[in-house]
């Protein structure tokens, strides 16, 4: 299984920092479709949790903490002309990653743009300043004081990464359907004057995790499908939402970050006690949490309009995730002790015995009322497809090499966000490990089913706001 095109081949070697769940997924798509072989490898760990894997793999591996001390004398001796870095590490700073990359003349990619600890939850820092935001900012004015160079691919996994391809097949499909002419999209503003053109108001990267085990969860033990490090700290970053033109009721609790492209608004609480209403294709109706994601801000300033000096049109943005029922318990408990970290933390992958991870963009406010877009992969399939994956990593894997084969045909285009990515090239790389990749529609909105059983507070003449979606 493999994309129709040939696939460029990596001329130095590959730096894997991190071999947790991301890293032991991503590895066998890479040896199977970039010929890496194991002396072209090098695994850094945090731990030597992983080192007796890394050994029977043949893998050279080094357990090493890294810190803004020795990050420098640690890799740079690693790192030469034509090699890769990819981070899928917690804990490490990006911008420190990207650039010693870019002095060292190695290309970069991550799935997710991290600070070094303390920075999502140190408190004298204001919750702006501990935001996606601002590591986004921060990243993209380091980009522009450095142009060019080798090619450094931020936040391309599945969700920020691989959706923001899903969204613009989604918009062309949504022309197609409407027979409304797309014209040339070689422009990334083409893509704006598109979903204004189609009425797109809301965008949710709408996400159903229904994986199950047959084992029952213990107390104090936080349990997930991916990086449980990974999705606590973000979970409680504050919730950020990219903020569209159309919404006429600001949130009592909202706040504006004042700076960079100003797409994006924050709430005053976490992303996992902030639910919404959405929907997916299989599992119908859901309340997910508005967690706060790279692509919520970039995809709403990639998609916004500007004229005569100010923005006038960009749709809302948002993650609507509604993660594992495993997950789901582990979050009521840690919340119900008020945040206070559990002992033991466990990634499920092995003991998964049924269900799917379900991941699209669904488009609302077009003349088709919602359309949602993207893979349907259960875990059987991808047990299947790649070793030592669940439904989830390989969705992360299957974006994380097709972003690495952009960078690889690329290599001196710079600091790039997903949205700057050939989308279909990446979708052709990622898609034999997506499972079905679908377009449904549907005549579902957030007031629809409701709208007569309680006196709640919503706007009933515009089912599109943002009020209408968050639940109460």
């Amino acid at each position: 299984m493999s994309p129709t095109r040939v696939l460029p081949t990596l001329p130095g070697r590959l730096l894997l920092l991190g071999f947790g769940c991301v890293g032991q997924a991503v590895l066998p798509l890479l040896q199977r479709h970039l010929g890496l072989s194991p002396d072209r490898l090098l695994v850094v760990a945090a731990t030597d949790r992983t080192q007796d894997l890394a050994n029977r793999l043949g893998l050279p591996f080094t357990a090493c903490r890294l810190t803004p001390h020795n990050l420098v004398p640690e890799l740079s001796g690693r790192l030469a002309p034509g090699d890769f870095l990819v981070n899928l590490s917690v804990d490490v700073s990006s911008l420190d990653l990207l650039a010693l990359c870019h002095a060292r003349g190695a290309l970069y990619l991550d799935t997710c743009i991290e600070p070094w600890p303390g920075g999502y939850d140190d408190r004298r820092l204001t919750l702006s300043q501990r935001s996606n935001h601002a590591l986004r900012e921060q990243a993209l004015a380091w980009g522009r004081a450095h142009p060019g160079g080798p090619t450094a691919v931020l936040t391309q996994g599945a969700n920020p990464g691989l959706i923001s391809a899903l969204l613009k097949q989604a918009l062309l499909n949504l022309a197609h359907d409407l027979a409304l002419a797309t014209g040339d999209l070689s422009q990334s503003q083409a893509w704006a004057d598109l979903a204004r053109r189609l009425g797109v108001r809301v965008v949710h990267i709408a996400e159903h995790d229904s994986q199950v085990t047959a084992r029952v969860r213990p107390r104090d033990e936080f349990a997930n499908t991916w990086s449980v490090a990974g999705f606590m700290a973000e979970g409680l970053q504050p919730a950020e939402l990219g903020w569209g033109t159309h919404e006429r009721h600001w949130p009592e609790d909202a706040m504006r970050h004042g700076d960079g492209g100003d797409a994006a608004v924050y709430l005053l609480r976490p992303g996992l006690a902030t639910r919404v209403r959405s929907w997916t294709p299989m599992q119908g109706p859901y309340h997910g949490f508005l967690i706060t994601h790279g692509e919520s801000l970039s995809l709403a300033d990639h998609l916004s309009v500007h004229e005569a000096g100010r923005v006038v049109y960009r749709p809302t943005v948002h993650y609507a995730y509604r993660p594992c029922d495993e997950a789901l318990l582990s979050i009521d408990e840690w919340a119900g002790r008020d945040w206070q970290p559990p002992q033991r933390r466990r990634v499920l992958r092995d003991e998964i015995v049924e269900g799917a991870d379900e991941l699209g963009v669904l488009l609302m406010g077009h003349a088709r009322g919602t359309y949602w877009y993207g893979s349907r992969l259960n875990h059987w399939q991808a047990r299947h497809l790649a070793p030592a994956n669940s439904a989830t990593s390989l969705q992360v894997a299957a974006g994380v090499m097709a972003g690495m084969v952009w960078a690889l045909e690329h290599p001196r285009a710079g600091l790039v966000e997903p949205e700057d990515l050939d989308p279909f090239g990446v979708l052709e790389v990622a898609r034999p490990y997506l499972g079905e990749v679908v377009g449904v529609y549907s005549d579902w909105t957030p007031i629809a089913a409701r709208r007569h059983l309680f006196d709640e507070d919503m706007d009933p003449e515009d089912p599109w706001q943002f009020r209408n979606f968050r639940v109460n």
